[in-house]
Parts: C-alpha cells; sequence; structure tokens
C-alpha cells in the first residue's frame, strides 16, 4: 500500500460481464459465430488475393494487410471473450494483470496500425488516380513493403512506450468495465499524479500522430480525388470512385467506432455506465465483420473470384 492508492500485480476484474451474465449462453453462440465468420471470410479474401497473380497490386496488398490485421484482432480478442463468457457465472471476469497490458498493447497498438493502412492505401489511390502516369515509379512493390512495415512498426513502437509508461502507473480501482482490455481503460483506473498526466500527455500525443493525423490524410486524399474526377469524364470518375468505395467505407466504420468510444470516454469520465460497454463490444464487433464483407463485395476483381470459388465447392 502506498501513499497515491495501491499498485495492482496480480488481476483485474472486468466488470462489462455483470451486465452480459444474463444472456452469456446466447452471446457465446453469437460471438463464436461471428468469430468463425470473420475467421472464414478474412481468410478467404486474403487467400484469393494471395492466390490470383491478376490481384498482385499494391491497392490488393493493402486490402490483404487491412484484414490481416482484422483477422489478428479478431484471434486476440475473441477466443478470450469466448471463455469467459463461458467462465462468467458470477458476471465478473479476473484477468491477470500482465495479461490485461499484452492484450491492452496489441489492440492499441494493431488498431493504430489500421489507421496507417487505410491513410496508406488512399495515398495509393490518389497517385493511381491523379499521377497515373508516374504511379508504376512511385509505387513499387520494395517501396510497397516499406509502407506496410512503417504502419506497422511504428504503432508497434509506440505501443510499447505507452504500455511501460502505464505499467508503472499506481492504480487505485481493479475494475474495468469492459469485456477486454485496452490501454486508455488501465490508465482510467490510476490514482493521478505525475506519471498519470505523462501518460495521459503521451497518449493524446500518440493519438494525434496514430490517427488524427492519418484520418487527416485520408480525407485531403479522397477529397484530391474527388476534385479530379469532376474535371474528367463520367466513365473515368465513375471507375475511380469505384474503387475508392470500399476504402472510404472501411475508413468510416473505423473512425466512426473510435470517434464513439473516445467522446462516450471524455462525457462519462470515470462514472462506469452501460453505454461504454455497449461501445467497447462495437468497435471489436463493427469492423471485423464488415471489412471482409465491405471487400469481398464492393471490390469487382475480388468479388468475382469469390463468386468463382464458391461456385467451384458447390459444383464438386
Amino acid at each position: 500500500m502506498t501513499s497515491a492508492g495501491f499498485n495492482v500485480t496480480s488481476s483485474l476484474t472486468l466488470v462489462g460481464f455483470s451486465s452480459l451474465s444474463g444472456h452469456s449462453s446466447l452471446l457465446f453462440f453469437v460471438f463464436l459465430l461471428l468469430y468463425l465468420f470473420v475467421l472464414f471470410s478474412d481468410s478467404l479474401v486474403i487467400y484469393i488475393i494471395c492466390s490470383q497473380r491478376a490481384l498482385h497490386r499494391p491497392m490488393f496488398a493493402f486490402v490483404a494487410s487491412v484484414l490481416l490485421n482484422s483477422l489478428t484482432v479478431s484471434t486476440l480478442v475473441y477466443p478470450k471473450l469466448l471463455s469467459d463468457l463461458l467462465l462468467s457465472g458470477s458476471g465478473l471476469v479476473q484477468v491477470s494483470w500482465t495479461l490485461c497490458l499484452c492484450q491492452g498493447f496489441f489492440v492499441s497498438s494493431l488498431g493504430a496500425a489500421s489507421f496507417m493502412l487505410l491513410s496508406t492505401m488512399a495515398f495509393d489511390r490518389y497517385l493511381s488516380i491523379c499521377h497515373p502516369m508516374h504511379y508504376a515509379v512511385l509505387v513499387t512493390p520494395a517501396k510497397v513493403v516499406l509502407m506496410l512495415l512503417l504502419c506497422w512498426m511504428l504503432p508497434l513502437i509506440l505501443g510499447v512506450v505507452s504500455t511501460l509508461l502505464v505499467s508503472r502507473l499506481p492504480l487505485c480501482r481493479a475494475q474495468l468495465n469492459r469485456v477486454y482490455c485496452d490501454i486508455y481503460s488501465i490508465v482510467s483506473l490510476s490514482c493521478g499524479g505525475a506519471e498519470a498526466q505523462l501518460s495521459g500527455i503521451y497518449g493524446l500525443l500518440n493519438t494525434a500522430v496514430i490517427i488524427f493525423l492519418p484520418a487527416a490524410f485520408v480525407l485531403f486524399s479522397y477529397a484530391r480525388i474527388l476534385f479530379i474526377c469532376l474535371r474528367r469524364s463520367r466513365s473515368f470518375s465513375s471507375k475511380a470512385l469505384q474503387t475508392c468505395l470500399p476504402h472510404l467505407l472501411v475508413f468510416f466504420n473505423y473512425s466512426i467506432s473510435v470517434c464513439l468510444d473516445l467522446l462516450l470516454r471524455r462525457l462519462q469520465s470515470n462514472r462506469e455506465s452501460d453505454s461504454t460497454l455497449i461501445t467497447s463490444i462495437l468497435m471489436m464487433l463493427v469492423p471485423t465483420v464488415l471489412n471482409p464483407v465491405v471487400y469481398g463485395l464492393k471490390l469487382k476483381e475480388v468479388f468475382t473470384h469469390v463468386k468463382r470459388l464458391l461456385r467451384c465447392g458447390r459444383d464438386s
């Protein structure tokens, strides 16, 4: 025990399950079906992109990376959620401090990587549509690999620093009103003080660099694409906007989920509420479920191969 509070070195309690305990059996099967759908659909689209030489282009490499990112987050969250639902007879779930930190690190880092990937995808579409004569020179396979590494490594490095700062915080509470751990929620359990302020400031800077700057770049890129399309022929504009629409849908999907979560956290501060629990679930469910649907149905090249593959499966 310290003057500031106590350090939780053994476990935290995920009290969000208390709101779900009366429907745990039903929710278990719902989340299980959703997880199986995400596994199948993400894997199917990634397989099609990797196996079809016609899709070995930068745009589809970024699509596969976004889906791989989504698949990884799902694998980090869904199995733990399913096991917790099975064991949450009392409505409360205990999670070790180390496991909570690890889950928070990966969820936060991979979530930030999604925004980086979407901004890189917007940059790729901008060069393809606005500078088609120089596209092959500007976007080479080597540069695509470097951009993908940057999109994953930068959030992971910043996430390591954030996790190390949070791991040093003295905590005054040990209950999270969520169904999974994330770094911001762990910071909300702290007793305050200089270390908590440092973590808060670093978190704001991290959010600005990893989320708001890429989001602003995405909006700028697509605004430029729209401006170019308005000056070109109708057929050119239709084709360009058709390739951009899936990326925009996924971007707004992520952005709305994150903004709702951040807004509700700020409005409710440290108060526990069912709305924060609902947004934590929606932030996990909506992007992971909709991403493969959007890319599988809205990208014509991918959808053509999906239909062909499923038709062959039925015929055999």
